[in-house]
């Protein structure tokens, strides 16, 4: 359970990392699963509902940037950590008493080459109709400043919704000169294998090339109130309903005023965040292209 200043930071800062939450065996019995699903990818020729490929990639050399939420049904393991005490406990006194799993995916940031994700906020992607709304990561790895730790603006949750467009389309990441922030003031969420961060849908954060010998693989689920609905829309609502994880469902909305900037046009690249900000104009990371070009 969170202590009172941990609940404190998080509003606050818009941040927590609980170390070393999930258990050896556990943590072992994960990391199994993501190596069988990632074995997976020899023989995939293209990004697919499961996997999001690496710039790099061929069938008999797999580089795989993500899993996709088809994890969830592929291997049971991911599915009950949805409902784990160890993660839903904590998510449940940030959020309250009713949680819904709003989506997941577990990025995979090999070693030496492993994507960037530029800057942005979670909820420029899935406004809702109040901001309960947050991300919990679970590291499978030991994460330092080396590995591509995921970083964050403190308090920026509590601030605007920044644009996440270039050339009038959405692109998912933010302009990191436009935004005006000093992002040297950025804190990174360290921790060793089986620490849990969570972070506010609108905290700014991203996170570097994996420049190390080291893989850093993260689990991220995001949730929120079961009264927080998105504002694009809800499709099928039995659907919806079973991804309540605690609580009842409810058809009346709970409204709170927030910023918010619908993610329209949509992406000219669809199929993750790495997909959608291929489209940005100006790139704060450095990608691992540029880097073997910068060594030439």
């Amino acid at each position: 359970m969170l202590t009172p200043g941990q609940i404190e930071q998080y509003a606050e800062q818009g941040y927590l990392v609980l170390p070393a939450l999930i258990p050896p065996d556990k943590l072992a019995a994960i990391r199994a699963a993501t190596d069988r699903l990632v074995d997976g990818a020899r023989g995939v020729v293209a990004n697919d509902d499961l996997y999001d490929l690496e710039p790099g990639h061929t069938p008999t050399l797999p580089r795989v940037r993500r899993l996709k939420p088809a994890i969830f049904s592929r291997e049971p393991i991911f599915s009950a950590l949805i409902r784990d005490p160890l993660i839903l406990e904590p998510v449940s006194q940030l959020l309250g008493t009713g949680v819904r799993l709003h989506g997941g995916k577990l990025n995979l940031k090999a070693a030496g080459y492993g994507s960037p994700v530029e800057w942005h906020q979670d909820w420029a992607f899935y406004p809702h109709s109040n901001d309960d709304v947050l991300a919990t990561g679970l590291y499978l790895d030991d994460c330092d400043l080396a590995n591509g730790p995921l970083l964050v603006m403190p308090g920026t949750h509590r601030g605007s919704i920044y644009d996440h467009h270039s050339d009038g389309r959405f692109c998912g990441a933010m302009d990191p000169i436009a935004s005006g922030l000093d992002f040297n003031q950025a804190v990174p969420l360290t921790g060793p294998a089986g620490s849990l961060t969570i972070h506010h849908a609108r905290l700014v954060h991203g996170s570097a090339l994996n420049t190390s010998n080291r893989t850093r693989r993260l689990l991220l689920h995001e949730y929120a109130a079961t009264d927080a609905w998105p504002l694009m829309g809800v499709k099928d609502l039995a659907e919806f309903d079973s991804r309540i994880v605690l609580g009842a469902p409810t058809l009346e909305p709970r409204v709170r005023p927030a910023p918010i900037r619908m993610p329209l046009p949509a992406a000219e690249h669809q199929g993750s965040i790495y997909e959608n900000q291929r489209g940005a104009g100006r790139l704060y990371f450095q990608t691992a292209q540029a880097r073997s070009i910068a060594k030439m």
